[in-house]
């Protein structure tokens, strides 16, 4: 296992292509004012010993100096230990709504975003709690498994898109079902479940399996993104809007915030329904609950004692510093018997 402290500095590997254009043109312009003075046979004979070949591997010398030089300032670490430590917590699936009607501008900058947005703080402000991610809209898909990884639940997150699912609809009761698969028997911690959409489920599902659910120890608490009022469904491609989603009929779809399936479903599962309207008080109530909940202990193993690597890459560069100072542009005399390169034709 092996980590990069600071990635940053991987642009500077951009000062390489520099130094090829750089002696590039460097030995064009020499070529060229060379041949205002004398012709090739002419300048063969005035500077025998002078070795292109050599120029060529200065030149790679100090590339991969360079190069040595900025995985150094990157800083990889090498994990030398995996530990197995005691945390205590509670196990949370996510479930987004990823449905067509979740690209609705009636709360900004849409109410996917805005979802985003919300999990990704919410992850923010836990302690050692566990996380699983499901993206669901006719059907649901899970994304990642239960997790102490929070950095890999936000890459995750970020990923979410409309696209990615083909069934469209807003099949809340799969979603449900899913998560249950998510939770460990064995360990018993808490187990919660928190759906954040819009709420437009045109299926009467939802509401039963959720009672199913409470029955076998999971609290769902719903959040509900987006307008009562509703808004329509832009359809747009790279950013510029097309149109906006209409019916068979050719009138423009109206997508409203559900907020009565929200609250059934959360009723029926031991949990609430927050309106997800303002982020910082979703944050803070989320928070609150999720702290007020028994805290079970688990085992989670992790790596750790990482080590600091950039000292045999500083110490490569050093020396490939040094070659290229005593590597010089000529032909040496060992080379020059050997005529390895054809350098004497």
């Amino acid at each position: 296992m092996f980590q990069l402290e600071e990635k940053i500095w991987f642009w500077t590997l951009l000062i390489i292509p520099v130094i090829v254009v750089f002696f590039l043109l460097l030995q064009y312009w020499k070529k060229r004012t060379q041949k205002k003075f004398a012709n090739k046979t002419l300048l063969k004979r005035l500077s025998p010993n002078q070795s292109l070949f050599k120029s060529v591997l200065k030149l790679i010398v100090l590339c991969l100096a360079f190069a040595s030089l900025s995985l150094a300032l990157v800083n990889p670490k090498v994990g030398t230990k995996l530990e197995t430590v005691k945390r205590e917590g509670v196990d949370i699936v996510f479930a987004v709504d990823v449905s067509k009607s979740m690209l609705a501008e009636d709360i900004k900058p849409n109410r996917l975003e805005k979802a985003q947005q919300l999990v990704s703080k919410i992850i923010d402000n836990l302690g050692s709690d566990r996380v699983g991610i499901i993206a669901y809209a006719g059907k649901a898909f899970p994304q990642l498994p239960i997790t102490t990884d929070y950095s890999a639940a936000k890459m995750f997150l970020q990923n979410l898109n409309t696209d990615m699912l083909s069934s469209q609809g807003t099949a809340i009761n799969e979603a449900i079902n899913l998560a249950k698969t998510y939770y460990d028997d064995d360990e018993q911690t808490n187990r919660v479940l928190v759906i954040i959409s819009d709420g437009e489920d045109h299926s009467e599902a939802a509401v039963q399996v959720a009672e199913e659910a409470s029955k076998e120890g999971i609290k769902i608490y719903t959040i509900g993104v987006g307008e009562t009022a509703g808004g329509p469904i832009p359809i747009k491609r790279n950013g510029v809007l097309l149109n906006y989603k209409k019916d068979k009929d050719g009138e423009t779809v109206i997508t409203r915030l559900d907020e009565d399936t929200l609250k059934a479903i959360a009723n029926e599962a031991d949990g609430i329904y927050i309106n997800g309207a303002i982020t910082d008080k979703v944050v803070n109530q989320m928070t609150d609950i999720l702290n007020k909940l028994d805290k079970k202990e688990f085992e989670a193993k992790q790596v750790a004692d990482f080590k600091s690597q950039f000292q045999w890459f500083l110490g490569l560069a050093i020396l490939l510093l040094f070659l290229d100072i005593f590597l010089l542009e000529r032909k040496t005399a060992w080379l020059k018997k050997l005529n390895l390169f054809n350098e004497n034709l």
